[in-house]
């Protein structure tokens, strides 16, 4: 079982930053790929960005943050970030940090792994 803890949310401006983290207690087959998916009230879970650990190579299909948010991976600490740029309100939602197999990126279902979520509030 990998237990995963986010941190890093909070309330910011419209036009600010943030910087989430996902530590992850271990690295497994079965969650080899990480991912950011957020969830806004009323609204279905949606993705955000992913990365498979050993690639290193960001992914962020079509993805509403794209261009604006970006997802890292420190092997050493066993933990993802996702940078987050020039927030707007739109962005507020819950945040939530998964581990799955990456087979399919964006799918909800292809993680097995997931975090309690960490609440970012954007202000107009």
């Amino acid at each position: 079982q990998v237990q995963l803890v986010e941190s890093g949310g909070g309330l910011v401006q419209t036009g600010g930053s943030l910087s989430l983290s996902c530590a992850a207690s271990a690295r497994t087959a079965e969650s080899n790929t990480m991912a950011w998916f957020r969830q806004a009230p009323g609204k279905e879970r949606e993705f955000v960005a992913a990365i498979r650990w050993m690639s290193n190579s960001p992914f962020y299909g079509n993805s509403p943050a794209a261009g604006r948010f970006t997802i890292a991976r420190d092997l050493a600490k066993n933990t993802v970030y996702l940078q987050m740029n020039r927030l707007k309100p739109g962005d507020t939602a819950v945040y939530y940090c998964a581990g799955g197999m990456g087979l399919n990126l964006m799918e909800i279902t292809d993680y097995k792994f997931w975090g309690q979520g960490t609440q970012v509030t954007v202000s107009s």
